[in-house]
């Protein structure tokens, strides 16, 4: 080892080792641990001879600033695929894309064994219309393989101008062979919730994502239903919604409960740890609800899911969830960059994690098409018969027997829709009886 190197090893480990016993001097004397912590000296080394390893021997002069930001991501990207190193783009990107409009193909991905996984297709956005499906992997944005890329370098990626395309490459469950999907970016602006009635009575709210107006928006399309007539049930319907803000998770979960925990953090840190309880009221008058859930659904979604299915307040119906049940904090750093860190974990108010494992469905319906049957054959019925015996209303049952049905029946267009509103009249129809 010369001189230079020798002086410039020594350098680095000094200044490495003086961040670290500042940092840790500051967070043990706030936490009041620090008596038996150790220095890890011997890491530190470790790091800092692959540091100037690669400063003196790489094919080509590379920046101080790239390799320390370099070992930040590793770091952060080790520990789960939900923390990461924000540079300045990236945690600008990010503020951009929770004020509800950005630019892109209005997807929710996550990492998993090194491709970008789909965890929800965003309603009526590019992706959605293109087919993308929640749990397909995309192994090519264009001609450059995701391999090898953070999820934020892929994410800025797909992200563009509105009317340029891009082609991605995704491999999905049950299809041999990859399949190649253009798309053509579009503003995404996010609705947080819509809502109808579905029949006289039974109203379907829907909620893409949660936002921090989402459960003022979904009490007044509840009122907004209620205006309509008497609500006899509704379907919340939550799938393929890959989550978004705590408080408005909350905030749902609240407006349909009258007490009681909806749900809890737990983790290292005093301040990681958080309480949520539901305060008095009820916007739905303890109709019955429905809960449709899927595999797209996750984090806040499964918030909600859980919280109502603990106090027994709606059915869950669907298939299994997503399971992301981890809490990321943003912490900004210096230079206008941050790191978001996965600080605690979400539990339902029974105390269930949600984390890799979901929210089970109290009936699962897998994801069905259904068709009508033509087979050409005529209904045969009494009235039908020679010589019946005729009924009351009998002109009138036959109006409504031989009338074409103009609309595709709900069971087409959404089969597990329509056994939630199946349900919801089952239940509606014994509440009358009782």
């Amino acid at each position: 080892m010369n001189k230079r190197f020798s002086v410039g090893y020594g350098l680095v480990i000094g200044v490495i080792l003086g961040l670290f016993l500042s940092v840790s001097f500051g967070v043990f004397a706030d936490r009041h641990e620090g008596a038996g912590a150790q220095i890890p000296v011997e890491d530190l080394r470790r790091f800092t001879d692959v540091y100037m390893r690669i400063k003196r021997n790489y094919v080509s002069e590379v920046d101080d600033r790239e390799l320390l930001d370099n070992a930040i991501k590793g770091m952060l990207s080790g520990l789960d695929p939900h923390s990461a190193y924000l540079d300045e783009r990236e945690f600008r990107d990010l503020q951009v894309g929770t004020s509800g409009e950005f630019g892109g193909l209005g997807i929710e991905v996550g990492m998993e064994d090194g491709f970008v996984k789909v965890i929800a297709p965003i309603d009526d956005t590019p992706a959605s219309r293109a087919g993308i499906r929640a749990g397909d992997l995309i192994i090519r944005l264009d001609d450059t393989p995701v391999k090898g890329m953070t999820l934020s370098d892929a994410v800025s990626k797909m992200r563009g101008e509105r009317g340029t395309d891009i082609t991605l490459t995704i491999m999905r469950e049950g299809v041999d062979g990859p399949l190649r999907i253009t798309i053509t970016r579009d503003v995404i602006r996010v609705q947080s919730v819509r809502w109808e009635t579905l029949e006289p009575g039974f109203g379907y709210v829907r909620i893409t994502n949660f936002q921090a107006r989402t459960a003022r928006d979904l009490v007044r399309a509840v009122e907004s239903l209620k205006e309509e007539g008497p609500l006899n049930g509704l379907v919340l319907d939550l799938r393929n919604n890959p989550g978004g803000v705590l408080n408005g998770a909350v905030g749902v979960s609240d407006a349909f409960l009258d007490s009681g925990l909806i749900v809890y953090t737990e983790g290292r840190l005093q301040e990681s740890q958080f309480r949520y309880t539901a305060s008095p009221g009820d916007v739905a008058a303890g109709a019955p609800i429905v809960v449709l859930v899927n595999e797209g659904s996750a984090s806040a979604s499964e918030i909600v899911a859980g919280a109502l299915q603990d106090h027994k307040r709606a059915v869950i119906m669907g298939v299994q969830t997503f399971g992301k049940g981890s809490v990321q904090t943003i912490l900004p750093l210096a230079q206008e960059t941050a790191i978001k860190l996965t600080t605690a974990r979400y539990y339902t108010p029974d105390g269930r994690s949600i984390q890799a494992e979901g929210i089970e469905p109290d009936i699962k319906i897998e994801p069905l098409t259904v068709a009508r049957n033509d087979d050409g054959a005529a209904r045969v019925s009494e009235a039908n018969l020679d010589r019946h015996l005729r009924g009351n209303d009998e002109a009138n049952e036959r109006d409504a027997v031989d009338a074409d049905d103009p609309d595709e029946p709900l069971a087409q267009r959404d089969y597990a829709l329509n056994e939630a509103l199946n349900l919801l009249k089952g239940l509606a129809i014994l509440g009358q009886r009782s």
